[in-house]
């Protein structure tokens, strides 16, 4: 649905964005016309559409009344078609605020409604938003599943090995890499799983699982707090529904239950 499709005296769903904070209400994005919030219609743009009701965003300093925001990651319990445009609109947001000038001329950055993109008023030159590839990646040994833990994760949370690709690397080298950098080990037999946005701020998670293949388990203490390999009967907390790091921590521990063998 694109902004020339929408009515604005209509009824929509209204992504209110400031960094990674949505205004949420009650628990549940607002759904209602721009007038029964007072919001200034004529500078939202329709990012998408839920159950055939128009999605908004409007950045948070475009709207005069104080507004209860929420992190993103208290929205993953949402249905994943609504968290997905949710996630749309903060990494929009981000885009409004981290591309003001232009890297080409130094110009001042406008957005661009139709395109989506942030333009330059002087070279015209337009600047889609960035999205920074990241692999994330599920290790199994046999029966047991490695697991690590990160300076930042509250609560005892272990979660599985995840990083940036770098320049001239395939996503399955950069697996491998961030892996044998992180633990010591090497994997084998890696292949695709899935994908999420990440929006904090820009991320595309690109989702494997692989093998354990060889080496001695050493966590490198300057990435990781931890880094254990756990029997599936014996599992720490571990990352929350809703992410790609808990989907693929569940599909490795139904493969060791139902006794799918690891590939030769």
């Amino acid at each position: 649905m694109e902004n020339s499709e929408v009515n604005y005296g209509d009824q929509a769903y209204w992504c209110v964005v400031s960094g990674s904070e949505l205004w949420m209400a009650s628990g549940m994005l607002p759904k209602g016309k721009a007038s029964d919030f007072e919001l200034p219609a004529e500078q939202a743009v329709c990012i998408g559409d839920y159950q055939g009701t128009a999605v908004m965003w409007l950045d948070e300093h475009h709207v005069e009344q104080p507004l209860e925001m929420v992190s993103l990651r208290d929205c993953l319990h949402l249905p994943e078609p609504l968290f997905l445009l949710l996630s749309k609109a903060v990494q929009y947001g981000h885009m409004t605020q981290s591309m003001r000038f232009c890297p080409q001329c130094g110009g001042r950055n406008h957005l661009n409604h139709n395109q989506l993109a942030m333009q330059c008023g002087d070279c015209r030159t337009l600047h889609y938003p960035r999205i920074f590839p990241c692999i994330i990646v599920a290790v199994r040994d046999q029966q047991r599943i490695l697991l690590a833990q990160h300076p930042r994760h509250r609560n005892g949370m272990y979660t599985v090995i995840a990083g940036f690709l770098e320049v001239g690397e395939t996503l399955e080298q950069c697996v491998a890499r961030e892996v044998r950098e992180e633990t010591g080990i090497e994997v084998r037999n890696i292949r695709y799983f899935g994908s999420q946005p990440w929006a904090f701020p820009s991320s595309m998670m690109m989702g494997f699982v692989a093998d354990y293949h060889s080496g001695v388990l050493k966590p490198d203490y300057s990435e990781l707090s931890d880094a254990c390999w756990f029997e599936v009967d014996e599992m720490p907390p571990v990352a929350p529904p809703g992410t790609i790091a808990r989907a693929l921590i569940e599909h490795t521990i139904e493969r060791i239950k139902s006794g799918h063998h690891t590939e030769k």
